[in-house]
């Protein structure tokens, strides 16, 4: 969809030619070429450059670096600028600037300044997307229109005060329906008046960590309300570029696993999905790995833009180490065997002044390109001109989903208890990592995705049961699937209200089992996991924390049980027969060697094998269209390596090299293997 003028993978990056004279463009231009970039992002923070008044606007700038950029062979990602507002906009209008967690009244200055329910903002953001589109939309250098710029960040200002409470009343129609909803007999807490309403902050109802919120029902809506009325912003910029502009897709950048924004109900607005990569030096290639399948299952399988990255160094880690040699080419393939359609950059020449000035840049500080950054951008830049069009719009495949949703990520980090160790996050990549080692493909996906095409769906943390999902998860157990759930699992509803009766609530008949207490433990205490009997991969006992659900059976199997503690013998791991199919339940958070062995199993039954065997350390990946595979080899460690493709026969598409059986890798080193028939 987003490749229908420029037909390869697209390379290149935010470029700020606004805060460079004439002369240093036409030698990026030149560099450019040299690099093999063939799209730039513009204007993203050129707000206060365009719009320099009231109703003073100069598109002088723009128009000069459409046609330069156009001219020499470089497409433009045009961003509306809308992701910091100008000065003169704050000193006039003082409703644009935000208030902080704490009560305090922003000045000007930084970005994410906005509050999102200012109407000074929402004017003059919508009015400078429709300028914009008026003028652009039939430039030939357009190839997509880049609304403002990771959008996030919470307001707690009086405009936002007024919209959340008008935000309360489309949702739940009568104050007596929101006094349900949030408990508030609990303290006293209850409200006659709207007005009564104030925002969840420092000041209020989160003044303790955050973590221990007193009212989580009004702190839960306050998320949805704030991602909402950002995505409101976003909406406006959307449909006043679409007054001019049909063709063009339209995206905003996200930021992977950023906590603040429900990214599913965002993905729904958007036209492709793009998001920025930056992973600190310590990151496990399988976090990135899982945050780019998460990006992709934003839009049920369909290929994403990496809007950004850097080409070696960041700026904002706590140590901005330099990507070691290779990596920079290594993870850019990353990306794209995960579903991207794009390699960019942040950004194109290193800023001289302010914040970014070292962060990494394709043109660095000494202006020429005899540098190790630039060499390897070029080299990776005309590498993949070698694609051309064969890899863009394939898409990656799995019969294995990971349930992730924000809301529920929200309800147990505002949860009062019961262990400040739980994170969600963390309890989630454990169970792709295993997936990830073993060559494995998985799709994230949201609670609305359709279950009919996965043979096994596991949901770790399910805290809140959304109205319909029980029922939904019923029906893929009931025809046949695997279902796997873990401890603080069917706790709530979407109020957060907890489900009498026994926990996992909604899940208790398809799991066949109720859970009494739930004790917690500090995370280097444990337990053990003990096999009643062996099952393929496992045998023995096993170590667990965290967690410890104390639960009965209602039906279910017990496959183990604890090894300590008091509740000693009681069912720790359980499966349930369920119509056709098999519902399993995780107590408590296992060790990798339980949980990879358990998982194993599950695959075996299932009939899902390994793309292809490799040590730790290689991963692959496949995409396909149509009657074609690409398999992505990808060596992320130090030395070479060996996998085995056994009978496939596949031509490496960067070297031109045959492969088959077992073969060999070198060092952080990538192969992308076209086979012309399907890999099964």
């Amino acid at each position: 969809m987003v490749h229908n003028k420029l037909q390869k993978i697209w390379y290149g990056g935010d470029y700020n030619p606004e805060q460079w004279d004439e002369a240093t463009w036409d030698e990026d231009i030149r560099m450019f070429k040299l690099a093999g970039i063939d799209v730039a992002t513009i204007n993203v923070f050129s707000w206060a450059i365009v719009q320099r008044g009231e109703d003073t606007y100069d598109f002088t700038f723009l128009d000069e670096m459409m046609e330069k950029l156009y001219k020499n062979g470089v497409y433009v990602c045009l961003a509306t600028g809308t992701g910091a507002h100008p000065a003169w906009m704050a000193k006039t209008y003082t409703d644009i600037l935000r208030t902080d967690f704490d009560g305090r009244k922003r000045k000007f200055g930084g970005r994410h300044n906005s509050c999102p329910n200012s109407p000074t903002y929402r004017k003059y953001a919508s009015r400078m997307a429709e300028k914009l589109a008026n003028r652009y939309q039939n430039h030939p250098a357009l190839v997509l229109w880049h609304v403002s710029n990771e959008y996030g960040g919470y307001c707690y200002c009086d405009n936002c005060t007024t919209a959340f409470r008008q935000w309360l009343k489309r949702k739940y129609d009568s104050l007596q329906a929101v006094n349900k909803a949030w408990n508030t007999n609990f303290w006293g807490h209850t409200f006659y008046d709207w007005d009564e309403i104030v925002l969840p902050n420092g000041l209020s109802e989160e003044w303790g960590s955050g973590r221990n919120t007193n009212f989580q029902g009004i702190s839960l809506d306050y998320r949805r309300f704030q991602s909402d009325s950002l995505l409101t912003c976003y909406k406006l910029e959307r449909d006043a570029i679409r007054k001019h502009d049909q063709q063009i897709p339209i995206t905003t950048n996200l930021m992977g696993l950023y906590e603040e924004l429900d990214y599913f109900s965002w993905a729904k607005e958007m036209d492709v999905i793009s998001w920025d990569n930056y992973p600190s030096i310590d990151t496990p290639e399988s976090l990135t790995a899982m945050t780019h399948d998460l990006m992709r299952g934003l839009k049920s399988g369909q290929p994403f833009l990496l809007m950004e990255q850097t080409p070696s160094q960041q700026n904002w880690q706590p140590y901005n180490s330099l990507k070691r040699p290779g990596v920079m080419r290594l993870w850019s393939y990353q990306a794209v065997a995960h579903g991207a359609d794009s390699v960019l950059f942040f950004q194109l020449r290193r800023s001289v002044g302010a914040t970014e000035k070292f962060h990494g840049a394709v043109i660095e500080h000494v202006g020429h390109e005899h540098t190790r950054v630039f060499k390897e951008t070029s080299k990776l830049g005309n590498e993949l001109m070698k694609l051309d069009n064969r890899i863009i719009g394939s898409r990656v495949t799995a019969k294995v989903a990971i349930v992730f949703d924000w809301e529920n990520r929200w309800g147990v980090h505002l949860s009062s208890g019961p262990s400040v160790a739980l994170d969600y996050v963390t309890e989630v990549h454990k169970y792709y990592e295993v997936f990830y080692d073993n060559n494995i493909p998985i799709d994230l996906i949201g609670t609305d995705e359709n279950l009919e095409n996965y043979d096994v769906v596991i949901a770790p943390v399910l805290y809140m049961i959304k109205e319909g999902y029980a029922t939904k998860v019923g029906e893929f157990v009931e025809h046949g699937g695997t279902f796997i759930t873990t401890f603080f699992s069917g706790i709530v509803n979407e109020n957060d209200l907890v489900t009498l009766g026994g926990y996992p609530g909604q899940l208790r008949n398809l799991l066949g089992i109720w859970v009494e207490e739930i004790d917690a433990l500090p995370p280097n205490q444990k337990n053990q996991i003990v096999m009643k009997k062996s099952w393929g991969k496992l045998e023995g006992s096993y170590t667990c924390n965290l967690l410890f659900d104390l639960l009965h059976t209602e039906g279910a199997e017990v496959l183990a049980s604890y090894g300590s503690d008091f509740y000693r013998g009681m069912p720790v791991v359980t499966k349930n027969h369920y119509g056709n199919g098999e519902a399993f339940y995780i107590a408590s958070s296992p060790d990798k060697e339980f949980l990879s062995g358990f998982l194993k199993n599950i695959c075996a039954e299932k009939a899902i094998t390994p793309l292809v065997k490799t040590k730790p350390g290689v991963e692959v990946t496949k995409r396909e269209m149509g009657e074609t595979a690409y398999l992505f080899v990808l060596n992320h460690q130090n030395h070479p390596a060996y996998f085995d493709l056994g009978e496939i026969q596949a031509v490496d598409l960067l070297s031109g090299s045959t492969f088959t059986g077992e073969c060999s890798i070198d060092a952080k080193d990538v192969l992308v293997l076209q086979q012309s028939t399907k890999v099964n």
